[in-house]
């Protein structure tokens, strides 16, 4: 699979074990995000299909967001980013 950035070329497996490419992502604007596009955005940007500005852009995400996904995903999997169970995947709040 080619790449549209010069001089690379790759093949990226999506979370779901298939290939995937910029086409695969979500589409731009997309605005509801279940677990699958979420990790295929984190996927994308990890692997080099789009840079972290380029998502947050294509998407009209925070970098704050975003980076929460990848916090999510790097200390629960793929099922840390469920909306519906965040508080059990956070870390409890430290009262002084």
């Amino acid at each position: 699979m080619t790449l549209d950035r010069p001089g690379r070329s790759h093949r990226i497996i999506g979370p779901d074990g298939l290939p995937l490419s910029l086409d695969d992502l979500p589409p731009p604007g997309t605005k509801r995000w279940v677990i699958r596009r979420k990790a295929e955005v984190v996927t994308g940007v990890r692997a080099g299909l789009l840079t972290l500005e380029e998502a947050c852009e294509r998407y009209q995400l925070s970098v704050e967001e975003f980076l929460s996904w990848q916090r999510q995903i790097d200390a629960h999997g793929i099922k840390g980013l469920r909306v519906t169970r965040l508080q059990d995947y956070r870390e409890p709040a430290r009262y002084p």
